[in-house]
This record gives C-alpha cells, structure tokens and sequence, in this order.
C-alpha cells in the first residue's frame, strides 16, 4: 500500500501562540489521525539554529497509508464543510500551507 506524509506549516496570529497550540494539540491534530489512512501525526516548533527562513513557526508531519490518497483529502475537505473539523482564529491563515509527498 502507497505511504504518504503530509507536511503542514503554520503559524498563530500575533500574540495568540497559547490558543493556537490549545486548539491543535486538544482538537485539530485528533481530528486529522481520525481521518481514514491517517497512521501518526506529529508537531514541531522552529527551531532558531535553522540557517534559512522558515515557511512556520509550527510544523505538522501526517503519514499516511492508503491507495487512494484523493479519498483522503476528500474526506478532509468534507469533514472541514461538514463542521466535524474546527478551526480556530488564532490560526494565521495565510502561514498555512500543505505538501503531499509519496
């Protein structure tokens, strides 16, 4: 079965870092390893030895097993619609960015 990890950056709103993480470490990051094919998920912070800029402050890593990755994000954007996935403010939108890679 193909594998897949999804790699996620973000950042908080100014000042809002404390919701940001509250929302995903209680909510979001369950939210998504609920998701069919979804084995793991784990979260990072930048770290200031980086040597180049860094698209997040916060990094998620998804992998994935599944043989048909488009059901996935399907399922994902449904659940988004639906209201069974929340979304916070304190989330700067505009930092978030997806990546799928096999």
């Amino acid at each position: 079965m193909p594998r897949y990890v999804i790699i996620v950056p973000s950042s908080a709103q100014p000042g809002r870092d404390d919701d940001y993480n509250a929302w995903y470490d209680g909510e979001h990051i369950h939210d998504i390893c609920s998701l069919p094919g979804v084995v793991s998920g784990r979260r990072f912070v930048a770290s200031g030895a980086s040597p180049n800029p860094v698209p997040g402050r916060y990094l998620a890593i998804y992998e994935i097993e599944t043989d048909d990755i488009g059901s996935v994000v399907a399922e994902m954007g449904r659940r988004a619609m639906a209201g069974e996935m929340s979304v916070t403010d304190a989330l700067d939108r505009d930092s978030a960015r997806i990546w799928f890679y096999e």
